[in-house]
């Protein structure tokens, strides 16, 4: 059984509708990609995971509990956790007061400490900040903010959305390998990203979205391979 299991997911902004009959899943340990232009949808798919919108079709299925009929709390308890794009930090909080904050569902609460400790292991240089305001961080610090705060959470399913949107390519670079690392970790990833190339690098296997709908999906091999792919968002 996936992990992570969406079939024929319909969302609707008013009387727009933005993801149309949407299926993928998400296997225990994978690291899978959604791909796909700005506006394709991919930002709607994954708050309708986390139930921060409502879908209007389709179900939504985590390790067997489904998640259309729970809140957005409920969901992160199960260890289904979302770094948002823009990061989303509290900018007039400290690093380590961001931190714990992502510590607070019931699940996570009580290991805290276990988990400043191993996200400070993974990000050294947020220990070094631990005092200061997150407002205050660079770009790429405010990026390895929040996925630490998302570590913070226990997460069984870590979902970034555009985690490389607005860095620099050596930024991206060290970015994306701290996802790779927390994969490795044991931590199942679904990594949003316009940047294709590196999306498709890294994922075991990819979707793409296009107007809202899954086009085409496969290995990420197979996909950086796809004339179709390469044509349409690589350019060449």
């Amino acid at each position: 059984m996936a992990l992570l299991e969406i079939n024929e997911l319909d969302v609707y902004y008013g009387e727009v509708q933005v993801l149309h009959q949407v299926s993928l899943e998400v296997g225990d340990g994978e690291l899978v990609g959604v791909v796909g232009s700005n506006g394709a949808g991919k930002t709607t798919l994954l708050k309708a995971i986390s139930r921060l919108i409502e879908a209007s079709g389709g179900t939504i299925a985590f390790e067997g509990h489904p998640l259309n009929q729970m809140t957005a709390p409920e969901v992160v308890n199960l260890g289904l956790i979302h770094v948002p794009e823009g990061r989303r930090l509290f900018p007039y909080l400290t690093v380590r007061d961001n931190l714990l904050l992502g510590g607070y569902a019931p699940r996570a609460r009580d290991k805290r400490p276990q988990s400043l400790e191993q996200a400070y292991q993974i990000f050294p240089r947020l220990e070094e900040r631990s005092g200061q305001k997150a407002g205050t961080l660079s770009g790429g610090e405010q990026q390895m903010l929040a996925i630490a705060r998302a570590l913070m959470g226990r997460p069984r399913l870590i979902m970034l959305d555009e985690p490389s949107l607005g860095l620099a390519p050596l930024l991206v670079e060290e970015i994306l390998a701290v996802v790779e690392r927390i994969n490795e970790q044991g931590v199942t990833v679904l990594l949003v990203e316009q940047n294709v190339q590196e999306c498709l690098s890294l994922a075991e296997r990819a979707y793409v979205l296009e107007n809202g709908r899954i086009i085409q999906e496969g290995t990420g091999e197979e996909m950086l391979k796809s004339e179709r792919v390469r044509q349409a968002y690589l350019g060449l």
